[in-house]
């Protein structure tokens, strides 16, 4: 089992920037792919879109297009916790984020169906 528990969102203006981080806990050996994921409130019934991913081993690293040069996913091993970076914020960004883990390689990065561990979310809204 493992368990994630994100936290940092928060409300700010355009061009601003927030840090997410996802504190990851129990069988952190197990794990294949740490990854952000997004979901409005506008589309709740519409699929958590994929935002950046890292492997656990190797150096792979993947962004989604809207937030490529932008976001930046860091995993700090030490202390077991999932960074995301987001600069240059803009309202199309507001989402509840969400921190996932999967433990097998199954399917592509962005795809929430592989993914077995969730957390609860935290909100991120971009208004002026």
């Amino acid at each position: 089992q493992v368990q994630l528990v994100e936290s940092g969102g928060g409300s700010v203006q355009p061009g601003g920037s927030l840090r997410l981080s996802c504190a990851i806990s129990g069988d952190t050996a197990s794990i294949y792919t740490l990854s952000w994921f997004r979901q409005t409130l506008q589309a709740p019934d519409k699929e958590r879109e994929g935002v950046a991913s890292i492997w656990s081993r190797g150096a792979n690293i993947y962004y989604d297009d809207s937030v490529r040069g932008r976001f930046t996913i860091s995993r700090d091993n030490a202390k077991n916790i999932l960074y995301l970076q987001m600069d240059n914020l803009n309202p199309d960004d507001t989402a509840m984020y969400y921190c996932a883990a999967r433990t097998v390689a199954a399917g592509t990065w962005f795809a929430p169906r592989g993914y077995q561990y969730w957390g609860q979310g935290t909100q991120v809204t971009v208004s002026s």
